[in-house]
């Protein structure tokens, strides 16, 4: 349970992902609502190694934390089980750009071969599930203008530039984008469906 007091104890820093971060007050205050409700005390946290802010809100001082912004980096389950661990690992390694790339790679790997998409190299089969209608022409443009050459990493092309921590952030902003188009949206729309779907009367024929 996250408490509000001086530390905010996270298990990783929703920006730069450091484990167990130094998270330390900046600044708190009281809001409330228009009609002097909802009163609750805000705290504004820095992150010691990339400065990164968080905000947190409770009840009061020293009680159980009930708002924070940004959230945490949970992936959806709705992401198949292998591509979600790649990505999850692709973003607990953004100090390690290079790899943080290999794993997006990697978890666009799995999440095409998810959906049948085997051969070819991994722009082919991103080309591919565009012509298919799987994804949009404008995510395969964007696969192609992000880092995801896997194979230029693990055998140090001279020809390539050693990536940056930004590099890596654009390459697992493109994986979260892309798994959440071919995964969590469908599933999201399946759910809604369901949970809106008419119900038949009891004795009705």
């Amino acid at each position: 349970m996250t408490i509000l007091g001086n530390q905010l104890e996270l298990s990783r820093c929703p920006h730069c992902n450091v484990d167990t971060p130094q998270l330390t007050t900046s600044h708190s205050l009281e809001t409330r609502s228009s009609e002097n409700k909802n009163r609750r005390i805000w705290r504004i946290y820095k992150c010691n190694r990339c400065g990164g802010i968080v905000t947190a809100a409770a009840l009061e001082d020293n009680q159980p934390v009930i708002e924070i912004y940004p959230g945490s980096n949970e992936l959806d389950e709705a992401i198949p089980e292998k591509a979600r661990v790649y990505l999850a690992q692709a973003i607990s390694s953004l100090s390690a750009p290079a790899g943080a790339i290999m794993l997006s790679a990697s978890s666009v790997d799995a999440l095409l071969k998810a959906k049948g998409y085997r051969d070819g190299s991994l722009h082919e089969r991103v080309n591919l599930a565009a012509s298919d209608h799987l994804i949009t022409s404008g995510m395969a443009k964007w696969a192609h203008q992000v880092r995801l050459d896997g194979n230029g990493q693990r055998h140090a092309d001279e020809d390539e530039g050693l990536p940056t921590a930004a590099d890596a952030l654009k390459s697992i902003r493109f994986v979260q984008a892309l798994a959440e188009f071919m995964f969590v949206l469908p599933s999201r729309v399946d759910e809604g469906i369901e949970d809106t779907a008419p119900t038949t009367a009891v004795g009705s024929a």
